[in-house]
This record gives C-alpha cells, sequence and structure tokens, in this order.
C-alpha cells in the first residue's frame, strides 16, 4: 500500500512542481531579457545574442528556484488533494504524521538530486558560458571591482592582472616577487598570459627588473612560467559570482586564500550554501505537510499557493540576508548557510505539532 501512496503522491507533486517551475522560468526569463534590451544594439550586442544569453541563464534559474517550485508545488497538489478528502482517507487508513514524512522524503529525494546536480555540473559552466558570450558579443573584458585590475597573493609573489579576456587569456600581467625577509626582488611585466596545465602560467614578451644588493638590472624574456596552482576555473571568480560557482571551484579558492593569509568568509558561505542548498527541498516538502493537514474542504487552495508563494520569496530573501550578515559579522560559515533552513525546518515542525494537538 505505501508502494501505491508513493507512486501516487510521487505522480501529483512532480507535475505540480514542475508546472510551477516551467512558469518560473518563464516570468524570470522575461525579466532578464527586458533587463538585456538596454544593451541591445550596442558595441555589436543584437537580440540574438540576447536570446542566447537568457537561454545560458536558465540552468543557473532551476538551480535557484526548484526549492521554491517544490514547496508551491506541493502545497497546491496536497491541499487539493485535501479538498477532494483523500488526505483524509490516507490518515483513517493507517497513514502516520511520521510515515508521511518518511513519503515526502522518499519523493523529496529526486528534487535533492536534481538541485545538486544542477547547482555542481549545469549552471556554473553554462554561466560561465553566458559571462563569455556576452562579453565576446560586446567585444569588452571582464570587469574588475578596482580600477588596477585583479590582485592575487600567491605564496611569495603578488600578482596584478589588469583584464581577463573571455578565452581566458591574461593581459596586461604584473608579478612582483619578494623574499623571505619581504624585500622586493624582483618586478615582471608580460604582455599576456596563457594556462599551460602543470606547468602554469606563460606569461609572454617580458620585462624583468631584479633588484640585486647594490644596483638593477633589467631583462628582456619572450617567456616566463608562474607556477601556481590558481587554473583558470578558479580565476572564474571575476566572471561568476560565488554562489553560481561549482563545490569544487569554490573548495580550491578558499583553500588558495587561507594559504595566503586572506580573508575567505563569503566563499566559506557560499560553499556551505552549495552544500546545504539542495536540502532545502526537503525541508519545503515538509513545510507544506501541516497545510494539507489543516485544509477546510470549503476552499482555500488559492490563498494555500498564495502563502506558499510568500514562503518561498521569504526563504530566498532570509538566504541572502544571512549571507550577508555572515560575511559583516564574521558568523562561522555553517551558522550563516544552515540558519535559513533550520528555521523554516523548526516552523515545520511546530506547525505539525498544532495540526496533532487539534
Amino acid at each position: 500500500m505505501m508502494k501505491v501512496l508513493t507512486r501516487y503522491l510521487a505522480s501529483q507533486i512532480y507535475v505540480a512542481t514542475g508546472g510551477v517551475l516551467v512558469a518560473f522560468l518563464g516570468l524570470f526569463g522575461f525579466f532578464d531579457l527586458l533587463n538585456e534590451l538596454d544593451s541591445v544594439g550596442k558595441d555589436g550586442y543584437q537580440m540574438h545574442h540576447a536570446l542566447v544569453y537568457v537561454l545560458l541563464l536558465v540552468p543557473g534559474r532551476v538551480y535557484e528556484l526548484l526549492p521554491i517550485a517544490v514547496l508551491i508545488g506541493s502545497l497546491y497538489a496536497l491541499t487539493t488533494l485535501a479538498r477532494n478528502s483523500e488526505i483524509t482517507v490516507m490518515r483513517a487508513s493507517g497513514l502516520s504524521t511520521a510515515r508521511a514524512l518518511g513519503v515526502l522524503a522518499a519523493i523529496g529525494s529526486l528534487f535533492v538530486i536534481a538541485t545538486f546536480v544542477f547547482g555542481e555540473y549545469v549552471a556554473p559552466p553554462a554561466e560561465r558560458a553566458a559571462q563569455q558570450w556576452r562579453l565576446t558579443a560586446t567585444r569588452s573584458n571582464v570587469s574588475q571591482e578596482l580600477s588596477s585590475g585583479l590582485w592575487i597573493r600567491d605564496g611569495a609573489l603578488f600578482v596584478n592582472v589588469r583584464t581577463l579576456l573571455p578565452d581566458r587569456t591574461l593581459k596586461d600581467v604584473r608579478v612582483y616577487e619578494f623574499d623571505d625577509d619581504h624585500a622586493l626582488r624582483s618586478i615582471a611585466d608580460a604582455a599576456t598570459g596563457q594556462y599551460e596545465g602543470a606547468a602554469g602560467w606563460k606569461l609572454s614578451r617580458v620585462a624583468r627588473t631584479v633588484f640585486e644588493k647594490t644596483s638593477t638590472r633589467v631583462e628582456q624574456l619572450d617567456e616566463l612560467y608562474w607556477k601556481s596552482e590558481l587554473t583558470p576555473e578558479v580565476l572564474s571568480v571575476l566572471m561568476v559570482v560565488p554562489e553560481r560557482m561549482s563545490v569544487s571551484t569554490l573548495y580550491a579558492y578558499v583553500a588558495h586564500l587561507k594559504e595566503n593569509g586572506q580573508k575567505a568568509d563569503r566563499y566559506e558561505i557560499a560553499l556551505w550554501k552549495k552544500l546545504a542548498y539542495p536540502l532545502a527541498a526537503l525541508v519545503m516538502l515538509a513545510l507544506a505537510l501541516p497545510f494539507a493537514y489543516g485544509h477546510d474542504r470549503m476552499g482555500g487552495v488559492s490563498l494555500k499557493v498564495f502563502l506558499g508563494v510568500m514562503l518561498g520569496i521569504g526563504f530566498h530573501l532570509l538566504n541572502g540576508l544571512f549571507s550577508n550578515l555572515g560575511v559583516i559579522n564574521a558568523w562561522p560559515a555553517p551558522v550563516a548557510a544552515l540558519t535559513p533552513s533550520l528555521l523554516f525546518l523548526c516552523a515545520a515542525g511546530v506547525m505539525l505539532w498544532l495540526q496533532e494537538r487539534r
């Protein structure tokens, strides 16, 4: 009986969630396209470029919206079943709250896997491709937060990259090398840099100034290798926000920042969020159950769906709020990343407890 019940509930929830997700993707895709219209016609950026760019953003939108779609879809499915007295019949047949949560957990496991796959393997490369497509279409370079470009500390080296091109080529690179006493040993100016795997970055057309004890000398080199664990994927932090990066890339960049004594709070929180976010689908399913138990047969499906939309928006905003508060207040990364989901899980538990007492 439990297998039949699980299949029936799964079919209802999957169909409803799929419909909600498609509607959300259409809505957000429309907004993304409207946002791109301001750039159409400038610097060679045409309508077909904007359409491809918006399509490449879809996997990232799926990752962001799937838990919210699960909440609204499961709310709609369960409250519709309750309105038809099907939930009442299931409970009268021996479906306890614990068993119902187990059934929903089994159903939600597919959403957990889908969220993780999109967040780890589909959305990050699609996001990078979208940014590269847009930069190539507008013939522009990657924007930097500082006018002097990107600054990287790599052991005894401090590296300044003025420009990162869409094909991951570094342009106008300056490498400062210090000795163990923190005295400047050399400055190397390179026109370009290309990544060559285990060999590191190959810097071309290099002018290197070496500071000796009593004099300086200038060397003109055709090429100079900068051996570093920094890969183009790690440097993709310039083009992709941390929340859209993969777990492996975030982990590598956090390790690099810590090894070089730099703050990694924002990226640690993003890493923990990436690990915890797929489980939000299970929290959303648990949150939908008390609404079904407390449903009145005289209607109210539209109201419950509206409440689901508000709760989904609240969860999304709370996630962003705690991420920012975590960075500002230097909270432990697990606290900043897990608190929103734990709060919603506690709310679901309290609501179920109140329903059981009635």
